[in-house]
């Protein structure tokens, strides 16, 4: 049976856990996700535990939050004046924001807080800071022509 290398397009089933066992995010929702190994497409630890595994096979992986989404900054937390804010939709807790960054890149900021005169938005990842387990199942291996 073939293994996974290098260059090969694979589709792989995963369930992603807190260190508490609280699952925040998994395939069952949006189906089995495709990758190409040694693309950067997925988190490196994920693609070395790939590598070498059979159709079938299921591996756990650690990742600590510095080498998942990084840590939490306190100064990605910020305050937006209302009037900086289209009237509608009305910002609600969750809501998120597209910003742009000083050099010009896109920033997702996610509400927080909504006040009469400010909103409080958070451009942290929302898995930033944490340490997750994926549990990774290998479905199906295309290898590289």
């Amino acid at each position: 049976m073939p293994t996974a290398k290098n260059g090969d397009t694979v589709t792989i089933d995963y369930t992603v856990s807190r260190t508490d066992g609280t699952v925040v995010g998994n395939t069952a929702e949006s189906g089995p996700q495709e990758i190409t190994l040694g693309d950067g497409g997925i988190f490196p630890q994920i693609e070395q535990v790939l590598t070498g595994m059979e159709p079938g096979d299921n591996e756990k992986v650690a990742i600590d939050a510095e080498n998942a989404f990084g840590p939490r900054r306190e100064e990605m937390v910020i305050d937006i004046p209302r009037q900086n804010l289209p009237p509608e939709p009305a910002p609600q807790p969750g809501m998120a924001l597209q910003a742009q960054q000083q050099d010009g890149s896109p920033l997702t900021l996610y509400v927080v807080e909504v006040g009469e005169q400010s909103v409080k938005a958070d451009g942290n990842h929302p898995l930033a800071g944490e340490d997750l387990t994926f549990d990774v199942t290998l479905r199906d291996i295309r290898q590289a022509a």
